[in-house]
């Protein structure tokens, strides 16, 4: 008989995933990004076979993939090494050559719309206007380029165009909290909302017909609701409102006129239909536990990717509207089971002022437990940690750490107030939200007191440093990737379509002065003694290297126990596989130092 070892740590790394996707009008071919080759590249399928063939050979990640109406071309759109300056490309169906569209070095383009013929491409640019953005249409065929909207109060982008193209809505983002729709129609604009008073979201928006637009807003609620904006009378009203629903995105289906809602309250997603003839909603069954990206086809087919807490990225189709669903990918841990995996205990905990929390525990398996438990805060820090799949996780779970990643004030998905409770106080009570959970772990018998570990990522870095400096005394040893280590360098080196939005985000670098050095980690270095493991991308365009630079820099000074790893061809984030299987290997040989 042959025996087969437990799995190796190795098998971990290996993990594929499904990065965005989209499919051709005949639903002939599905294209979507994924790193078959160790790197991110477009890759198809010819349905109904499921053997994928590759596309391109970029080797980078595709923020855009939009099949065109026409089924001639596809748009892609590809960044450099993570710097998020994507550019704009058109690829023919069958792959090879990328044709430059919108391109230009050191510029971001963003896809908002192409056109049914394929003819006009609408896209927002940082070239002329990098803080406010500026939209254009462009025309494929003869190159012509109009301005559409100059930006100017606040970042704006085109969310959705009319088919005929005599009106369109667009989008003033004045912070994650705060963003107003405006229908633009005969050079006049309209906003969808009744009122500007009260800050509120508008985060997604269809044309269901010539005459009426459909969106996702939270307007004088706490929760997102579906609205609907009348273009004639210009009248606006609630469509649907669910009591324990927080709704994220929609898509349409014109042949069956019938709108997917994907919705949350907390760390799993839901989906939706809303007949529009009969006004009837439903619930569907989904085969995830988190939708990224849903596509409807012209048939009325439905096309999701998604994650669960097990198992990765994946597409799946459903020719039923949501009844069942077929995989059409099958990306799971290489020679692992599900068996294997662990899937989360969501636990609720009291905070400092009582405030009720949400957080997810993976508890490593009896036969492999070490008895150390990693603190994870998530990034954003208007985010949050959900049954999704990090190969992270479940090798370190498989290694017998278990991990605690609570949903501190200012997580998204738990309505508008809660998530705007970060926002000038990054520093105080996400702060003791982590620490509360963790005195909460302790009592009832999940952690021990000496056997805590810390590790986050960008805000969840940024937290590691703070309470690495303030509450040392809880962990054995920190990790941070790219975190920020300075609130005033951080709001000088942001995106310049950030800035706008920094005072309220984060605060006034002058009038807030003593809240943002107290809330500064590199204010606490003297609290930091512990072991430290940093990680950068070089070209990281949102925490810049510079962050954690000057943290490494002034521990090493004082003498204390820091290694630092900046990956040269990395920005915010892992896009290349042998970066993730160094950083995860490195990351594990830390902490097992340390047990």
């Amino acid at each position: 008989m042959i025996s087969f070892p437990k799995p190796d740590v190795e098998q971990f790394f290996q993990t594929l995933v499904v990065e965005n996707f989209t499919v051709s009008p005949d639903e002939k071919q599905i294209v979507f990004s994924t790193n078959l080759n160790g790197h991110f590249n477009l890759w198809a399928m010819d349905l109904p076979n499921q053997f994928p063939y590759p596309l391109t050979f970029k080797n980078q990640s595709a923020e855009v993939v939009h099949y065109a109406k026409n089924g001639e071309f596809i748009i892609a759109g590809f960044d450099n090494d993570g710097d998020e300056n994507t550019q704009l490309y058109a690829l023919a169906p069958k792959g090879g050559r990328l044709i430059p569209l919108r391109t230009n070095e050191g510029v971001r383009h963003f896809f908002l719309h192409l056109t049914e013929d394929g003819k006009r491409l609408y896209y927002a640019s940082t070239k002329e206007n990098p803080t406010y953005l500026n939209s254009y249409v462009y025309n494929i065929e003869t190159g012509e380029e109009k301005l559409i909207i100059e930006g100017a109060t606040a970042p704006t982008f085109i969310y959705a165009v009319n088919p005929n193209e005599k009106n369109l809505v667009f989008v003033k983002q004045f912070g994650n909290t705060n963003s107003l729709a405006y229908l633009l129609a005969d050079q006049k604009e309209y906003l969808l909302t009744p009122a500007t008073d009260k800050q509120h979201t508008v985060t997604d928006v269809v044309y269901t017909s010539e005459n009426e637009v459909h969106f996702i807003t939270n307007y004088d609620a706490d929760r997102s609701y579906l609205a609907k904006f009348e273009i004639d009378t210009k009248k606006f009203s609630k469509v649907l409102q669910l009591e324990q629903e927080n709704f994220q995105f929609i898509s349409f289906s014109e042949k069956d006129q019938v709108l997917y809602l994907v919705g949350a309250y907390g760390v799993e997603d839901r989906l939706y239909s809303l007949d529009l003839s009969s006004g009837e909603h439903k619930r569907i069954s989904l085969p995830v536990s988190v939708v990224e990206k849903i596509v409807v086809a012209d048939s009325g087919n439905l096309y999701i990717q998604g994650r669960s807490a097990i198992r990765p990225n994946n597409l799946f189709k459903s020719t039923d509207k949501g009844l069942s669903w077929e995989e059409l990918t099958h990306f799971r841990v290489p020679g692992v089971s599900d068996e294997e995996l662990v899937e989360p205990e969501v636990l609720t905990y009291p905070s400092f002022d009582g405030l009720e929390l949400e957080a997810l525990f993976f508890r490593a398996k009896e036969e492999n437990n070490n008895g150390h438990v990693i603190l994870w805060p998530h990034g954003g820090p208007q985010s949050i940690e959900r049954k999704w799949f990090r190969a992270m996780f479940q090798f370190l779970i498989n290694r017998g750490y278990s991990i605690f990643a609570p949903n501190f004030r200012g997580s998204s998905n738990y309505g508008l107030k809660f998530m705007k409770m970060v926002e000038g106080d990054w520093g105080h009570g996400p702060r003791l939200d982590n620490i509360y959970g963790l005195d909460w772990l302790i009592e009832n018998g999940y952690a021990e007191r000496d056997k805590i570990l810390l590790m986050g990522g960008s805000y969840g870095g940024y937290m590691a440093l703070l309470l690495h400096g303030r509450h040392a005394d809880y962990f054995k040893a920190v990790v941070d990737i790219f975190g920020v280590s300075n609130l005033f360098s951080f709001i000088q080196s942001v995106p310049e379509f950030w800035k706008p939005f920094m005072n309220q985000w984060v605060g006034d670098p002058e009038k807030d002065k003593e809240k943002l050095t107290e809330f500064s980690p590199i204010t606490w270095l003297d609290g930091m003694t512990k072991p430290m493991l940093v990680i950068q991308g070089a070209n990281d365009p949102r925490v810049v290297k510079a962050e954690s630079d000057q943290i490494v820099e002034a521990l090493r000074e004082k003498g204390r126990d820091v290694e630092y790893i900046v990956l040269p061809d990395e920005g915010h984030g892992f896009s290349k596989k042998e970066n993730e299987i160094l950083v995860y290997r490195k990351i594990l040989e830390f902490f097992d130092r340390f047990i």
